[in-house]
């Protein structure tokens, strides 16, 4: 699990986000770099990362469910997710 943090600190970026999106938009399709350039840098996109919705882990992220690898293996061996069984032949 990440640190509370960390996990912290990508939710705050993901509503920055959110709230600067439609101004963005705008200044980007006028143009107007130098108003763009004095919005909060967190409101950017790019800045977000891909984490675990569960435990905030950045790495083997699968976006089709939006959790890692790790939790993605427990919860289909648990049956939880409909449709993933465990392959075997």
């Amino acid at each position: 699990m990440s640190k509370k943090s960390i996990i912290a600190r990508q939710n705050k970026r993901e509503k920055m986000v959110a709230k600067y999106a439609d101004l963005r938009a705008k200044l980007k399709k006028e143009g107007d770099y130098a108003a763009l350039d004095k919005l909060p840098k967190n409101s950017s996109k790019v800045r977000l990362k891909n984490r675990c919705q569960l435990t905030g882990r950045p790495r083997g992220y699968i976006r089709r469910f939006g959790i890692s690898r790790y939790v993605f293996r427990l919860m289909a061996l648990d049956g939880k997710i409909p449709g993933v069984t465990k392959s075997s032949w």
